[in-house]
């Protein structure tokens, strides 16, 4: 008894949300078991996501103050509630961005961004603690892990929850069909991940457009992009129209976030195109319905639906998706507000963390 009750009283390290522009490395209490559907985790590998930043300058209205950030990462069970089935202490798991109950309406629809379970959603690391820290408390664990094969590793496991995941229900959105025209905009994590599940379908072309020069030497050199453009381009809708035959690409996904790039999706998409936005705009942005009245778009929008971990875990360990490559800075959990520095600054050339625990 003695033994348990220290295990319960220790504390560990984390990143908290401390109001806008504030992190802080803190020591906090260990998470415990709050429902018998929960499951504790080690966290091993964590990394720092856009929405993260977003979160930092007050553009995530839900994100609580005092949440410990973090949502995409990686670790091992070493605790479950009674209700949990498919996971057991030892398991090394992928944890999934969302948050669903499994059994609400837009779960059963596959619309688990949209569940309404009060932890449903994006819930971790912006309304209930998350996982830039040593251990986490997962609700519904039975939905939101993945187990991870003995033969992928815990940096090619990383991004299944949110970044794969955000590609592989972009490209679901954007109903792709091979041979294809494919335009995206943004060549940061989210547009790769976009490219990279793209592929998966068998585009006729993929052009990329992003504002870094060396984002769009890298997805030229992984096979990702066919054609890459500066967003600094002069006329460049015009060039982007021309590497299409004139007609526009069939699929535009926007992974920018800007009103720039907003402009650019819509007016770049053929006639009945369809339009994806997978950024997440910090301003409203506004449709010339007048101008672009006969052009017959169809506009889809959301957060990531991400209930497809299982089949992206079964591509990482086939090799048909492989984003490990993103990975271009490694520190620990003990570095991480120099981390957010760099990465919120985009300093260092850096596309994604990897942050051992």
């Amino acid at each position: 008894m003695g033994q348990e009750k220290k295990q319960t009283e220790r504390k560990m390290w984390a990143a908290v949300y401390r109001g806008k522009g504030k992190i802080s490395l803190e020591e906090r209490k260990m998470p415990k078991l709050l429902k018998p559907t929960d499951a504790i985790i080690n966290v091993t590998l964590t990394t720092i996501c856009s929405s993260d930043i977003h979160i930092l300058k007050g553009a995530v209205p839900k994100a609580r103050e005092g949440v410990i950030l973090g949502h995409e990462f990686v670790g091992k069970v070493i605790e479950t509630g009674s209700q949990v089935k498919k996971f057991k202490p030892g398991d090394r798991v992928a944890v999934n961005v969302e948050t669903f109950c499994g059994e609400c309406e837009f779960c059963k629809e596959g619309h688990v961004n949209n569940c309404t379970d009060s932890e449903g959603g994006w819930a971790l690391g912006c309304r209930i603690d998350g996982g830039q820290a040593e251990f986490v408390r997962i609700p519904y664990a039975d939905q939101g892990l993945t187990k991870i094969p003995d033969t992928v590793t815990d940096e090619q496991a990383l991004f299944t929850g949110d970044l794969l995941s955000t590609g592989y229900w972009a490209a679901q959105l954007g109903e792709l069909k091979p041979a294809d025209t494919v335009l995206v905009i943004g060549a940061g994590p989210a547009g790769i991940c976009t490219m990279l599940a793209a592929r998966l379908y068998s585009p006729y072309k993929i052009i990329a457009v992003d504002l870094d020069e060396e984002r769009l030497e890298l997805v030229k050199e992984q096979g990702l992009a066919d054609v890459t453009f500066s967003a600094r381009t002069q006329e460049l809708e015009k060039k982007i129209l021309e590497e299409t035959g004139g007609y526009g690409a069939d699929v535009v996904f926007e992974a920018a976030g800007s009103s720039d790039t907003f402009r650019l999706a819509y007016e770049t998409a053929r006639p009945n195109g369809i339009v994806c936005i997978i950024a997440m705009y910090e301003e409203d942005q506004v449709l010339p319905l007048p101008q672009m009245y006969g052009k017959n778009l169809i506009f889809k929008t959301g957060g990531v639906d991400a209930c497809c971990c299982g089949e992206i875990m079964k591509l990482i360990e086939a090799g048909k998706l492989n984003a490990e490559f993103m990975i271009t800075h490694r520190t620990t959990l003990s570095q991480i507000e120099g981390a957010y520095e760099i990465f919120g600054k985009k300093q260092d050339n850096i596309l994604k963390w990897a942050i051992k625990v």
